[in-house]
């Protein structure tokens, strides 16, 4: 079995083909020739925690992982999100790699958001706001501007120093872009041509008031204590998923986002307009109109970890990387 490490698969994942590959994962997905179960659980409830398996079977690929991801929102001294991934052998069953999932992870969601924005923003949008400070806010500030070109980049959170901080690490890659802090969550929205909600807020860090019209969103925050985005942004939204079957599921499948909205009476079931899938293959229409608010809803699917894994793998197997062991 071939061991990978963070910092390999980090060194060994090119992220435009990774957007690449989730495409074409949502698109086999959609299409039903994918075989991923929902996401099941085991709750910690004395941290607000859960230790979740996500199992796929992707052909295109060639791709049969699984990856155990605990999400402990709590955690200050180390990632909400800690993850590893198996991949197995599609022809046999035998287990050939085992490698860090907190890297495949963040990459692949951003990967997600990057795609969502390129297929529902305004070709014209250069203002990004990133609402949040942890490891999502990263990789969404290194996916997001490879598919629009953005003249200015608002940070926000709780935190004031960790914006700060962030937006000292964003400015070494962007080059002659203006990345500031936002003092408040609804400065930072306002004007924004697309929006990046990455939190693990209870209370929406996202709410309509603060939209332009030609908004993009993106939200890819899990909380089962409540919502990142407000519903009346949702109910006013173009609303895009990666799985109607997996959002619209209970926790831990499912957004508690949408799943207090419909509870609400704000939106019903059929408020989603399309999978991303959907977009990507052209069997669903996305933005019609320059003022519209459009909104991709991630929950995170087991489909783009495997087309992920499957990349790192071929990577790691060209360039000799990784460590050999039995088990």
């Amino acid at each position: 079995m071939l061991l990978l490490s963070r910092s390999e698969i980090e060194r060994l994942l090119d992220l435009d083909a990774l957007r690449d590959a989730v495409a074409r994962a949502m698109v086999e997905l959609s299409a039903g020739t994918a075989s991923m179960p929902q996401r099941i659980a085991a709750v910690v409830p004395a941290r607000d925690a859960l230790l979740a398996a996500m199992p796929a079977y992707l052909p295109s690929a060639g791709a049969l992982t699984t990856k155990l991801v605990s999400l402990f929102p709590r955690n200050t001294d180390r990632p909400t999100h800690q993850a590893v991934i198996v991949v197995f052998d599609p022809d046999n069953g035998t287990p050939v790699a085992f490698m860090d999932g907190e890297a495949i992870t963040a990459a692949r969601t951003a990967a997600g958001s990057a795609l969502a924005t390129d297929l529902l923003a305004r070709r014209d949008a250069t203002v990004l706001a990133v609402v949040g400070t942890g490891v999502q806010a990263r990789a969404h500030l290194r996916a997001m501007p490879r598919v629009r070109r953005f003249r200015e980049v608002r940070v926000v959170g709780r935190d004031g120093a960790k914006a700060a901080e962030l937006v000292r690490e964003a400015s070494s890659w962007l080059d002659g872009v203006n990345v500031r802090v936002s003092p408040s969550f609804a400065e930072a929205l306002a004007g924004a041509d697309v929006v990046a909600a990455t939190t693990h807020s209870p209370d929406p860090v996202v709410r309509r008031e603060w939209l332009s019209p030609g908004t993009h969103v993106t939200s890819v925050g899990f909380n089962t204590a409540g919502r990142e985005v407000d519903a009346a942004t949702i109910r006013d939204a173009l609303l895009v998923v990666e799985s109607r079957a997996g959002t619209l599921a209970p926790p831990p499948a499912g957004s508690n986002d949408i799943a207090m909205a419909i509870a609400e009476g704000t939106i019903g079931r059929d408020h989603v307009h399309a999978e991303l899938g959907e977009l990507v293959s052209g069997a669903r229409p996305g933005r019609t109109d320059e003022r519209q608010i459009t909104l991709y809803k991630s929950v995170g699917v087991a489909v783009q970890d495997a087309a992920a894994a499957a990349l790192v793998l071929t990577a790691a197997r060209r360039d000799r990387v990784g460590r050999e062991v039995d088990i």
